[in-house]
């Protein structure tokens, strides 16, 4: 599930931290790095569950109608479409979920103010009443239901954001990514695999958990030839005045265009830009892109970069 975007942006992240700590232990930083990354997967399980949780209280909402003293016809035979949806019967029983949610205790009990609000708005929704009243009881309309859904009300919700900044830190920058995997993950799932479905894995293989410790060890531990270059790069400035976080986005870089040959230099070069787009100033994007095409020409001319 981590890929090499959030890898490169937690990197930028623990690099910047690095500098601001007094410390600077470069083993704890690295450990702080995949504990980080560890975290973002934490948020693609608990976003997984948000879908599970939503369905519980529809199912609350129905049971409570039915206890009413007085309930009305609609209350004691309602339509049970939406909470007997094949696909999170089949993600509620997942093993792999299961485990995370036996390992980290972690469930929406405690917000059940937000996951109300948020039934409300989906249930207020043409996408919620045209399923309702659709006679198609297939797994594959049960599972488009909850893409729809999750893109529409779960995908870029502020709420949302906001609470889950309050769970964890970690989760500030996250989720707009890890939303990306959730919906990769509604589209894989095939009834025939029932609970035994597999979730997308932490690494995608051994080879980007290491990228993620080398790129972050080659962004620190050459940071004074990285740094040098970029002042080559930027003659005309003074280091101190440029944006910080400039400066560490260009580092690592520089680290990732001079320590994988593997890598085309154009796909880093957009990798970083756009980082510095997002999270920097607002001309760091057309800043960050001179400075590293100059050095990298440079670099070329003096023949210390071969790659394309």
């Amino acid at each position: 599930m981590i890929n090499r975007v959030l890898i490169r942006l937690k990197i930028i992240q623990i690099v910047y931290a690095y500098y601001q700590n007094g410390s600077k232990n470069l083993d704890s930083a690295e450990k702080e790095l995949f504990f980080s990354l560890s975290k973002a997967y934490d948020l693609y399980n608990y976003l997984l569950m948000l879908m599970v949780a939503l369905t519980n209280y529809a199912q609350k909402r129905i049971d409570a109608g039915k206890a009413k003293l007085a309930p009305t016809t609609e209350d004691l035979f309602p339509n049970t479409k939406f909470v007997e949806n094949k696909f999170i019967a089949q993600l509620e029983v997942n093993k792999q979920l299961g485990d995370f949610v036996a390992n980290q205790k972690r469930s929406w009990t405690n917000d059940e103010d937000f996951v109300k609000s948020l039934y409300e708005k989906i249930t207020a929704s043409d996408i919620y009443k045209d399923y309702m009243a659709s006679d198609d009881r297939s797994y594959e309309a049960d599972r488009e239901l909850w893409r729809k859904l999750y893109k529409t009300f779960i995908y870029n919700n502020e709420d949302l954001d906001a609470l889950l900044e309050d769970q964890s830190l970690y989760w500030n920058d996250d989720k707009e990514i890890v939303d990306t995997f959730v919906l990769k993950t509604i589209k894989r799932f095939d009834e025939k695999n029932g609970a035994a479905q597999s979730l997308l894995p932490e690494f995608k293989d051994e080879e980007d958990k290491e990228f993620a410790r080398r790129l972050f060890r080659r962004s620190i531990l050459n940071s004074d030839y990285y740094r040098h270059l970029i002042s080559e790069g930027t003659r005309n400035w003074d280091l101190d005045r440029i944006a910080f976080m400039d400066v560490v986005i260009m580092q690592c870089a520089l680290a990732e265009i001079l320590s994988f040959p593997n890598i085309p230099v154009s796909v880093s070069l957009n990798e970083y830009v756009d980082i510095a787009k997002v999270y920097s100033t607002p001309k760091s994007g057309s800043f960050v892109n001179g400075t590293l095409d100059g050095i990298v020409n440079q670099l070329k001319k003096d023949g210390k970069l071969t790659k394309n």
